[in-house]
Order: structure tokens, then sequence, then C-alpha cells
């Protein structure tokens, strides 16, 4: 694989990790190309062995605003089905990653950019006005179970449950108080930070520490390897009612401006 050729990524090797920045627009929308080299650079990050860890970071002030709505809206029933059956793809595969993955969110981090982050291990998060959650509901997507337990996996099952009925949002600050991020820092700090934890974990035996993670994820993975059609069919087809087209059309043209 060339880290260099990838189009919505900028990756680079350093001190055996693979730095992962999301390089989509200033805002960094999920499209089906993300989804897709997100994948791929994962599984090369697993299969190497030069490389011990992963970062997985954004830009100035976003770290990534979710799923790219204008794209998705625009695609066929065909083309929405593989998108989503892709997201699931990666968010298992993500999840199951066996060496140490931190985000650096340098951002904002809604939605699909929040379940990025909850597949990781640690979670750096700029301080101040940024935040991160899950928002789908309100936006009328429904959500997958499979990124409930994700989500309740960091949060418990009470926090999740009222913050996905909820949509809610929460500052950086708030995220930190309920345990959703690990660490706060100055927006110029983050990516180092991250760093820092890493060297962390390298000081340990690999085997020991990617044993261990695999072990306390055995129940969150056995949750999150599920089959899809039955899984995204409520979602699918909420996708196409009118109520939801109408409100994906607002947010798009509220996005436009």
């Amino acid at each position: 694989m060339k880290l260099e050729n990838l189009k919505t990524l900028a990756c680079q090797i350093e001190n055996n990790t693979l730095i992962i920045q999301l390089n989509r627009g200033k805002a960094n929308p999920m499209n089906m190309t993300m989804v897709s080299e997100l994948r791929e650079t994962i599984r090369f990050a697993s299969e190497s062995e030069a490389i011990r860890g992963v970062i997985l970071t954004g830009k100035a002030h976003f770290f990534s605003a979710g799923v790219d709505i204008i794209a998705a809206y625009q695609l066929d029933k065909a083309g929405i089905t593989a998108f989503w059956r892709n997201f699931n793809d990666m968010v298992f595969e993500l999840s199951s990653f066996p060496k140490p993955m931190i985000a650096a969110i340098t951002g904002y981090a809604p939605a699909g950019g929040c379940v990025l982050a909850i597949c990781c291990d640690y979670r750096v998060m700029a301080e101040g006005k940024y935040s991160i959650g899950l928002n789908e509901i309100p936006v009328g997507i429904i959500v997958p179970e499979t990124i409930f337990h994700l989500y309740s996996f960091w949060l418990g099952h009470r926090l999740a449950y009222q913050y996905l009925l909820e949509g809610k949002l929460l500052k950086s600050g708030q995220a930190l108080a309920v345990g959703l991020v690990d660490k706060t820092v100055d927006a110029n700090d983050v990516l180092e930070t991250a760093k820092k934890q890493m060297a962390r974990y390298y000081q340990f035996d690999a085997n020991t520490w990617q044993t261990s993670k695999m072990n306390m994820r055995k129940d969150l993975l056995a949750k999150l390897d599920v089959d899809f059609e039955p899984l995204f069919a409520p979602l699918l087809e909420q996708w196409w009612q009118p109520t939801t087209r109408k409100r994906l059309k607002m947010i798009i043209a509220s996005l436009k401006k």
C-alpha cells in the first residue's frame, strides 16, 4: 500500500506510529472514498510489523463533521446501501484493531466523527467551544444498535440511551466529565498529547497489551459483528421517507450557505 496515494487521508509514520490525518475539505466529511481508505489504511497498520500504533486526527477546528450528507443524499438506493455497509464494516474494523489507537480530536466531532473517536482506545480533545456526540436522531437517521453498544461501552447504558434519544452534543469539558474523552488540552497541543499517551502504551509488552485489549473488547465486538441487512433495514427504510428527505434537504441548504 502506498500511503502517499490516498485521496482523503494524509499519513505519515513517526516513531513506529502511523498518524492518519483526515484530509477532505474544511470539515472532513466522510464519503465512500474516505471510508474505504480508512479501512484500507487500518488493515495496512494491522499487518505491518513496523507500525506499533495509530493516531487518528483531523484539521484545525474539525476532527470530522461526520457523514457527508450532501453526497449521501444524492445516492440512489443501491448507492446508499453500499455506503452504509462500508461504514458498518469500517466501524467493526476500527473497533477490532488490536494495536493501540488514539483519537486526537482537533475540533468538532459530531455524528460520524464521534463514531470514529469511540472506536479508539483513548481520546484527546481540543478544549473550548468544540463539541462531540451522536446527533443522528434530530437529523432523521435511525441509530443502529451497534452504535448504541459502542457508545455505551464508554458512557454506560443510561447516559448513552439518554444522549442518543436527545441527539446531545457535548462541549469538550462536558465530554471529559462523563468519560467520553480522556483529556482536554489546548488545540495546538492535541496531537503532541496523543503522541505522549502512545509512548506510554509502548512501554508495555506489545503482545500482553494487545491480548488484554482484545479480551476486554470481546463482548463488545460480538455485539458489533452482526448481519448488515436486518441491522440497517430500519435506517435504510427511514432514509427514503418524505419527512427524512425534507429534513436532510433543509440541512443541506443550511450547509451550503
